[in-house]
């Protein structure tokens, strides 16, 4: 009996997160955001440089009224190179948070 209560307690919170899922996703299905005609919109070398700058841009933002990443955009170059721009800056691929041994032992020893 406790089992099947259970089952009931678990099946209402599921139909309720749905619920919540599809009348935020109704909600924003309304939204609209307009793009404007850009002559020259940034590109890579933009997002590269932006992806550099990051973290004082994050601090920035914090303060004044400013975004991190520039809109509108040329798209695929400009998100790659955010990307690029950013993961260099924190410290690349992560390839050299491999430890280092200073010393080798042999088995000689």
């Amino acid at each position: 009996m406790k089992n099947l209560i259970n089952r009931k307690i678990d099946l209402r919170k599921s139909l309720l997160l749905i619920l919540i899922f599809l009348s935020v996703f109704i909600l924003m299905s309304c939204a609209e955001q307009t793009v404007e005609e850009v002559e020259n919109p940034d590109r890579f070398l933009k997002g590269l440089l932006h992806g550099f700058i990051i973290l004082f841009s994050f601090i920035g933002s914090l303060f004044a009224d400013f975004e991190i990443y520039s809109f509108p955009n040329s798209g695929v170059l400009y998100d790659f190179g955010f990307l690029l721009g950013a993961s260099i800056f924190f410290g690349g691929s992560g390839a050299s948070s491999r430890k280092r041994k200073k010393y080798r032992y042999s088995d000689k020893d």
